[in-house]
């Protein structure tokens, strides 16, 4: 019997290309991508001055003047994105008892956009070393906490059961659904609202980025600048975003009547202990991470029908998640679609581990995998199907999703069909 059985019931995004669960399907499924100059500040000077940036205005979203300026933006996209969850599930938070839900919030970089921006009005643009805290907005101590995010997502929902941050970097999105699963399989909520939202497109993480040389440098073409598993690709472009989900135990989503998108039957997280940036080529944690959520699964490798890949766009995390993949799920890897949307929507740290499981479920539902954008001359090093260019139609009966992030983290999580997979 699985101990993982958690039904996806209800989707919320916001990711560049498009604001809302619709926008950004068509925005992937077309190899559509999202990339462009920075405009949220001068990026002149910058090594790398492209990023997936979301148009967005809080007005338009239903956000008060207040409420926008109580939240930092990762806040803002992360509460939309939670409307548009709740809305699609069909949940009646007003009917459950509120100790039953449960809220876990994915996120990397904490509200890095407003602390920036209010460092520069105190220090009057760094000029003052003396900063005075009598122009600070009095909401200053919540762009401090992470945790003010999973506040406003708890609010928003009318959640007092277990509320929670997971951070861990660039896994993060990935590893708050997978806590959000264990909470259902023990029985300490009947929802979950999970997800992860990060918003790093500000000065500081673009430099903290260029000082190690990981963005890319194709600015004079920001729509191609990020090209995973591409012979001449050159880094990650940044991005930022939000996907938010509504999470039930199945069986109750299914006497309820819910539409379940897809189901959580698996998840895993390992960590290399080996270097804070650095990858060792042989993938062996990511893979480890892979093998240990198909068990929990229990699924095999030919259950599979799509990989949803890392697929960073930097050469040493293209190489060690393709060698992952061939590890854990030997011969059938060389016959599977893996394809990284960060081509598109790019790599919004914390967040995207979410927004990447978002699509695997549409994928699942909808019977189509997005493609890689970009993807002309792949590596000689990186050998397995990567869906270059344009997305493909076919059934996807289960898709595995894996992360890696600075640090050493791994992790993978498998998502199937609302009917038994193939055994």
């Amino acid at each position: 019997m699985r101990t993982m059985d958690v039904a996806i019931t209800g989707i919320g995004v916001m990711a560049p290309g498009g604001a809302g669960r619709e926008a950004f399907w068509d925005c992937i499924v077309s190899g559509r991508t999202a990339t462009r100059r920075v405009t949220h500040f001068d990026p002149a000077g910058y090594r790398c001055q492209v990023a997936a940036e979301i148009d967005f205005d809080p007005a338009a979203h239903g956000l008060t003047p207040q409420q926008a300026r109580r939240m930092d933006r990762a806040a803002q996209l992360a509460v939309v994105a939670t409307d548009e969850a709740l809305a699609d599930s069909g949940f009646d938070t007003g009917g459950t008892d509120p100790g039953r839900i449960a809220v876990t919030v994915g996120n990397a970089v904490g509200c890095t956009t407003g602390l920036e921006e209010e460092y520069r009005v105190l220090s009057d643009d760094g000029r003052q070393w003396a900063v005075d805290h009598t122009f600070a907005v009095p909401q200053l101590y919540n762009y401090l906490v992470p945790s003010s995010i999973a506040t406003e997502v708890a609010w928003r929902a009318g959640a007092e059961g277990p509320v929670s941050v997971v951070s861990s970097g660039c896994t993060s999105g990935i590893d708050a659904l997978g806590y959000a699963a264990g909470l259902l399989a023990e029985g300490s909520a009947d929802a979950v609202v999970a997800g992860s939202a990060d918003a790093p497109i500000s000065p500081i993480t673009m430099a903290c980025f260029d000082a190690i040389k990981a963005t890319s440098t194709y600015n004079d073409d920001p729509q191609q600048a990020c090209r995973p598993f591409d012979r001449s690709r050159r880094g990650l472009v940044l991005g930022e975003g939000a996907a938010m989900f509504v999470l039930e135990d199945t069986g109750r989503a299914r006497r309820r009547g819910a539409r379940v998108y897809a189901r959580i039957l698996g998840y895993a997280t390992r960590a290399n202990a080996f270097h804070m940036t650095g990858l060792r080529p042989d993938g062996r944690e990511m893979a480890e991470a892979i093998t240990a959520a198909m068990d929990q699964a229990e699924l095999g490798p030919q259950d599979l029908d799509y990989v949803n890949a890392h697929g960073s766009g930097t050469k040493q995390n293209d190489r060690h998640e393709t060698a992952a993949v061939k590890t854990s799920l030997g011969n059938r890897a060389f016959e599977l679609p893996m394809s990284s949307i960060k081509s598109m929507v790019g790599h919004s740290l914390g967040a995207i581990g979410s927004i990447e499981v978002a699509a695997c479920a549409l994928a699942v539902e909808r019977g189509a995998v997005p493609p890689t954008a970009n993807l002309h001359e792949r590596d000689p090093e990186c050998d397995l199907d990567y869906v270059p260019l344009t997305a493909r139609e076919q059934k996807v009966r289960a898709a595995l999703s894996v992360g890696s992030g600075f640090g050493g983290f791994q992790s993978a999580i498998v998502v199937a069909a609302p009917g038994e997979a193939a055994a």
